[in-house]
């Protein structure tokens, strides 16, 4: 079932907000950076609990950083002083982050109108990003949907591109399976079907080492609990978590569970790698309903290409070649026990 109301203008266009539900979870989306604003999921008693943040109004998701719910693009993540090389040719994108690029630049995907398509259990989002948009080569045609099937929310990811271009997208949404608005993650627990990770420089952009979990803060290879994580890499890095790991099963990625409300949340990809972040340079904010958001109260799980893969040949290849197909799905169960 879908539903549609006003949620705003986006330079003098009405903006629609999109009500997704399917008896169990029910989204919230727009098109404004075809994000998620809201999802709600039963808890173990069986009441809905919102576990995304998100704002009242579309002002404050144009006015305010951090991403929230949004879809990030052409290039999730950091690209190393804004440039890269391909078949021969330097090119120079944003430097949003100096020295580096992040997250598509200062007018990504997330910035962007994108046109709709609605259906019962399902939303389409498109947008055509131009020749030279960021700096990026090549016109490229993006579609991101949003499907619930039983207790899962679907991303699809689609992209066809007129030049070979680096690609990589995934949504950036905050989690806390407490409901949103809880003060911290101190009842999370969390398992990462990763064993290797990229360590960072000052710049939080991977070093180009690939390194063994085991023994770090970022062993989630059995279940652990997250803020105690979180607060040993504190001392070294300010943001807890802002790290990219490579997935050992994309089948089985990742389970983060709240023991509180008993909501649990698995998900699969076919992506290689993930960001784990947790909202540690998200400074204090009203957010839904008048909820105060503060940092490392919430957790991004971003399935995506390893940042800088576009610099690094012992990365996966994050190119999208001419003509091909970009396709990628990133599938989030629910649970509650």
């Amino acid at each position: 079932m879908i539903s549609v109301r006003p949620f705003g203008k986006f330079e003098g266009k009405e903006v629609p907000l999109y009500t997704l539900s399917n008896g169990t979870l029910t989204a919230e989306l727009f098109p404004c950076g075809a994000a998620l604003r809201s999802l709600l999921v039963p808890d173990r008693q069986g009441d809905p609990t919102d576990v995304v943040l998100g704002y009242d109004t579309l002002e404050e998701y144009r006015l305010a950083d951090g991403y929230l719910g949004a879809s990030v693009g052409r290039f999730a993540n950091r690209i190393g002083n804004a440039r890269f090389t391909l078949n021969g040719r330097e090119y120079r994108i944003s430097e949003n982050e100096p020295p580096n690029h992040l997250h598509g630049g200062f007018s990504g995907f997330d910035k962007k109108l994108w046109e709709t398509e609605a259906e019962d259990d399902h939303v389409t989002f498109r947008l055509l990003s131009p020749d030279g948009d960021e700096g990026y080569p090549g016109n490229l045609s993006v579609a991101v949907t949003y499907t619930l099937e039983g207790s899962a929310l679907i991303i699809d990811y689609c992209a066809k591109g007129d030049a070979d271009t680096p690609v990589s997208l995934t949504n950036h949404s905050y989690f806390n399976l407490s409901g949103q608005g809880s003060p911290s993650l101190a009842d999370h627990f969390l398992t990462l079907c990763a064993e290797h990770y990229t360590p960072t420089d000052k710049h939080t952009l991977p070093t180009g080492e690939i390194a063994p979990v085991k023994g770090t803060a970022l062993d989630f290879t059995a279940e652990a609990a997250v803020t105690p994580r979180m607060e040993t890499l504190k001392n070294a890095h300010t943001a807890g978590f802002d790290h990219s790991l490579i997935l050992s099963s994309k089948e089985n990625a990742a389970r983060l569970i709240s023991r509180k409300t008993g909501i649990s949340m698995a998900f699969s990809t076919t992506l290689p790698g993930i960001q784990l972040y947790g909202a540690g340079f998200l400074s204090p904010r009203t957010g839904k309903g008048g909820a105060q958001y503060v940092p490392h109260s919430a957790l991004c799980l971003e399935t995506q290409h390893v940042p800088d893969s576009v610099n690094r040949n012992n990365f996966p290849s994050p190119i999208l070649k001419k003509g091909e197909e970009y396709r990628h799905r990133t599938v989030y169960r629910f649970g509650a026990e």
